[in-house]
């Protein structure tokens, strides 16, 4: 193995696969690799299978694994816009994502409620868009963050979602935004990025030059969901720049905007990532981008991506916001993302998936237990080869990793129901 430096974070095309060897006759065992990211996947899995004796000591089994993931990208999404989280918080997350073999750490950093990233380039945004002067990350916080997930062999992944769930910069850059009109007068609102001016682009570019400068991987998730059309409808400049550049429906003005922002991307030797939307409403979009599915009807929609030609990732099966009463980790482990009927040559084009945590009724009290154990079967489906073991087999090993991550500090939710777990 080469050996790594102090500053090496991990990558898409880091190397995860391990050999971990415990024998009658050795007193130390073995762990191999071709990478420090294998090493780390390796004690985890050495941690695991270490058990307590009666008399205070740790015993493990005589053992042989020869192991890897069957996807490299296995993420959380976290959303620090519709509530703020606190470094302390997003660090736990951070420490479960470890304990459960995640490597992407997906930042949903702003949204309409709220920007709590702190930009050198645009302090203002922050300044008047978070919901408090506390409620901020600094570029040392992000630093921190990176550098702490980098330990454990985590990627972060940060979103700046644009043109919609945008409110929150209109607050310091009206300008950026589109005027809403009622009967032809403005009416004080403002909706989506402003797709006609030059100084929408201009910013943008500023911007994300300083966001690819803070944020070390290569990739950089652009949104592109949920875009609404009505104030872009009501506007008579909008409707006068889509006529005389032959724009013919709103779908290719969002189009139209969305391929600029793309383009200032590659030109940042970034890989673009971007909400379903963009592939079913857009078209015509570099093969390069990742097409990130999360509505229903996800098996339909991710034939039709794979099958012109784009890497995907999966999250509609896996919204952690999405609550009901115990045991609800079975339907997240039911959840296969190759199951969609494409050939193999599409289900190649899987790259991953995602669990999203969603912050509208979620805040730091209640971020551990609605993401943990319920995320550890997304993680076991990413990881694990296809059909590897059933629902029934599951049950013990997730209350099992349940009781050990509470006992690593975790606020992990009951899985199954009543019970309890061993002191």
């Amino acid at each position: 193995m080469d050996p790594c430096t102090d500053d090496e974070i991990p990558n898409y095309t880091m190397l995860e696969q391990y050999e971990l060897k415990i024998t009658e006759d050795s007193s130390t065992g073995a762990l191999a690799a071709t990478s420090i990211w294998g090493i780390l996947r390796g004690l985890e899995t050495f941690s695991q299978l270490l058990h307590p004796t009666s008399e205070d000591e740790l015993q493990i089994n005589v053992t042989s694994i020869s192991d890897f993931p069957r996807f490299a990208h296995r993420g959380i999404l976290i959303d620090t816009s519709r509530h703020f989280m606190p470094m302390p918080k997003l660090l736990k997350v951070i420490d479960g994502m470890a304990f459960n073999k995640l490597n992407v750490f997906h930042w949903h950093i702003t949204d309409d409620q709220s920007f709590p990233y702190e930009s050198k380039k645009f302090p203002e945004l922050s300044e008047k868009g978070s919901y408090l002067p506390t409620h901020v990350y600094s570029q040392n916080d992000v630093s921190y963050i990176i550098k702490y997930s980098a330990s454990r062999g985590i990627r972060v992944v940060v979103e700046f979602d644009t043109p919609g769930h945008t409110r929150c910069w209109g607050i310091a850059k009206p300008e950026l935004l589109t005027p809403c009109y009622t009967s032809d007068v403005p009416n004080g609102d403002l909706g989506p990025m402003d797709p006609t001016k030059d100084l929408t682009y201009t910013f943008m570019e500023e911007l994300l030059t300083e966001v690819v400068e803070v944020f070390p991987d290569n990739y950089l998730h652009l949104g592109g969901d949920e875009v609404g059309y009505e104030c872009w409808m009501s506007n008579p400049n909008i409707t006068e720049f889509m006529q005389a550049n032959n724009i013919t429906s709103y779908n290719k003005l969002e189009g139209y905007y969305i391929k600029k922002l793309i383009d200032i991307s590659d030109n940042l030797k970034m890989t673009s990532i971007v909400w379903e939307e963009v592939f079913t409403n857009v078209g015509d979009i570099p093969k390069e981008t990742l097409i990130h599915v999360w509505k229903d009807g996800w098996q339909n929609t991710s034939n039709e991506v794979t099958k012109s030609g784009f890497q995907t990732l999966i999250s509609s099966c896996w919204y952690l916001d999405h609550l009901s009463t115990g045991g609800d980790w079975v339907k997240f482990y039911n959840c296969e993302p190759t199951n969609f009927g494409g050939t193999e040559a599409q289900q190649k084009l899987i790259v991953g998936g995602e669990a999203c945590m969603w912050a509208e009724v979620v805040n730091e009290y209640n971020l551990e237990s609605r993401i943990w154990p319920r995320a550890s079967a997304t993680a076991e489906k990413l990881w694990s080869a296809k059909e590897a073991d059933d629902v029934n087999h599951a049950e013990k090993r997730i209350e099992e990793h349940t009781c050990r991550m509470n006992k690593r500090g975790i606020q992990a939710q009951p899985p199954n129901g009543a019970g309890f777990c061993e002191i």
